[in-house]
């Protein structure tokens, strides 16, 4: 008690300055963005992704008349690919691209949309078939991934496809990401945790790897064809997307845009501190003589 209540020798100033870096470095701890280069990891139940053994999907082919990407393509070209799926993609898509039960679905009739996703984000091919997809440095070169696509579109699928978010309207694409993305990805596109997985931001997307996930449904995200998601809400949801990375912050600090949550955090920082000033101030009167 003698220890609790006596006169503390560090001067108030300096104890008023680390109290506010410490809730400086607390706030910006909670609302710093996720690392830019996301590890493969289990998932965050602690159970191996292979042994959810999600339900294989066919990507879903681009409506008619939408735009598709086309990817390189060549006697070359292939037979490189050819090469490099033997040595990094065989031990776990099969030798004939037929797949391993609950290790790796088969790759035959993907298209190249769902190839293209998985090697230019540095998803594939993963340390172990337990770890969970996650963004990280492409592994191959633009040249290595377009033989890989050659070779694997050659056993057939859909092509892939393409958005434009000039053509899309921000308000719609607000609108639709609302309805179908933000329950896992957040109103903002940052992300989070969903059963058995870990859900990515979609800050270092691109128009191409958005249209192509919307239509493959990458690891558990479900996939939507031309019906549900037309060509003008993809390129909707695609531009508002790209918008949240730079929000127009009209009420001030945005606090990385994530919502209510860590707003409350500072407020309740901000009432604490001047409780805390008060008091003090309160405590210094009361000691002065009468």
């Amino acid at each position: 008690m003698r220890w609790l209540t006596r006169r503390s020798r560090v001067p108030p100033v300096l104890r008023l300055c680390l109290a506010v870096i410490l809730a400086a470095a607390s706030i910006v701890g909670l609302s710093a963005p996720a690392s830019q280069g996301q590890t493969s990891g289990t998932n965050p139940t602690g159970g191996a992704a292979s042994e959810l053994n999600p339900p294989s999907k066919s990507p879903e082919p681009p409506g008619p008349g939408d735009p598709t990407r086309s990817f390189p393509d060549s006697p070359g070209l292939r037979a490189l690919g050819y090469t490099l799926y033997q040595g990094s993609c065989a031990s776990c898509h099969g030798i004939a691209l037929q797949g391993t039960p609950g290790v790796a679905p088969s790759l035959r009739r993907v298209g190249p949309g769902p190839v293209d996703f998985y090697l230019s984000t540095g998803r594939m091919p993963l340390d172990s078939p337990r770890n969970q997809p996650l963004r990280n440095p492409p592994l191959f070169k633009r040249e290595q991934i377009d033989a890989l696509v050659a070779f694997i579109s050659s056993f057939g699928g859909p092509p892939a496809p393409a958005a434009d978010p000039a053509k899309g309207d921000l308000a719609y694409g607000f609108h639709e990401f609302t309805l179908d993305c933000a329950g896992c990805h957040q109103i903002v596109a940052r992300g989070g945790i969903t059963v058995n997985a870990q859900v990515p931001d979609l800050e270092l997307a691109t128009p191409q790897e958005i249209a192509e996930a919307v239509r493959m449904g990458p690891y558990l995200m479900p996939h939507f064809d031309a019906k549900q998601i037309d060509q003008h809400a993809l390129d909707s949801i695609v531009r508002y997307v790209v918008w949240t990375r730079h929000p127009v912050n009209a009420g001030g600090w945005g606090i990385y845009n994530i919502g209510p949550i860590p707003e409350g955090i500072v407020a309740w920082f901000i009432g604490l501190a001047a409780l805390v000033i008060v008091a003090r101030l309160i405590g210094e009167r009361m000691d002065e003589p009468v």
